[in-house]
């Protein structure tokens, strides 16, 4: 099965392997920087780093044929840190962007509200 085939069979469209969530799926409404979370960047750099060597570390694990329940402990603690790094995003969101919308005033509130609204659902999904 080659990369293409193996995504599709995962629910990713794109041949590159993106999923259709990805950066490019907001691309159009991403203004320019600096973001909320600029001022933490390296910190979030760090953390996700952290998270990248749990996840390589689950493919470790199934390479090495450990057991299931040790590797959805595994899974467990990715996914919890990935939920938490994606709070902090949405803090900082809601401290910067909302807020200097709201400072502005005029309709460009809605559009950040609404923007926020629509983030918190898709992270309730997962």
């Amino acid at each position: 099965m080659t990369t293409t085939e193996t995504d599709q069979a995962d629910g990713i469209d794109r041949a590159d392997g993106a999923a259709e969530t990805g950066p490019d799926a907001t691309a159009p409404h991403s203004p320019p920087g600096p973001h909320g979370y600029s001022n933490h960047k390296d910190a979030h750099l760090k953390r996700l780093r952290r998270i990248e060597g749990q996840i390589r570390g689950l493919q470790r694990m199934v390479e090495e044929d450990i057991y299931c329940i040790d590797v959805l402990t595994q899974v467990s603690a990715s996914t919890k840190g990935l939920q938490s790094f994606a709070l902090q995003l949405l803090e900082e969101h809601l401290r910067h962007c909302v807020a200097a919308a709201a400072a502005e005033g005029g309709p460009g509130i809605d559009d950040k509200v609404a923007e926020a609204t629509a983030a918190i659902a898709r992270l309730l999904r997962t």
